[in-house]
């Protein structure tokens, strides 16, 4: 029950004929810089959830190595 290629081409033909070449081209642009963008940011965010944890972890052994130390 999935499309055919022939009911992708159809479909491609009409939306050409609406558009234009053109137009399409300068959407298919756009949605490359949009998708891009979006990856760069969200591998921005990963790297800054990646150096949130480490800076928590460096704080923890700072903190146990200093409860380390009063103990002695």
């Amino acid at each position: 029950m999935g499309i055919s290629p022939w009911q992708l081409l159809i479909i491609l033909a009409i939306v050409l004929v609406l558009f234009g070449a053109k137009r399409l081209r300068n959407v298919g642009s756009d949605m490359g810089a949009a998708i891009k963008g979006f990856r760069t940011v969200m591998k921005d965010d990963e790297q800054d959830n990646i150096e949130k944890k480490e800076q928590e972890q460096s704080r923890i052994i700072e903190g146990e190595a200093s409860k380390e130390k009063t103990k002695s």
